[in-house]
């Protein structure tokens, strides 16, 4: 397992560590956080929650949705935001299997 760790062209962890570099930032956790809680908010209700500029907050989830971590859909005018779980449950199991002992 050490081998894995070790080796500068292990993909498992360049991608991981991209994963960790784009939640880390404090909004974009906090947005997550919102999404784990709310059934598919629209911004306007995510700035509200989180008393940020909507600008801002438009910002971090286009970060969130362009690395594949959120999902929207358009209803209406609006924009409604998900956790896509599928991309999320992937990094969950690389780190489980980076993290793994033995």
């Amino acid at each position: 397992m050490i081998q894995n760790c070790q080796n500068k062209n292990n993909p498992d962890i360049s991608l991981l560590a991209d994963f960790l570099r784009v939640i880390s930032e404090e909004n974009r956790l906090r947005i997550i956080c919102v999404l784990i809680k709310k059934d598919e908010p629209c911004v306007c209700e995510i700035w509200k929650f989180l008393d940020l500029p909507q600008n801002l907050v438009s910002h971090h989830l286009k970060i969130l949705k362009d690395f594949g971590i959120l999902k929207s859909r358009k209803a209406g005018l609006k924009v409604c935001y998900s956790i896509n779980q599928k991309e999320l449950d992937k990094y969950k199991e690389i780190l489980h299997k980076i993290l793994k002992k033995g």
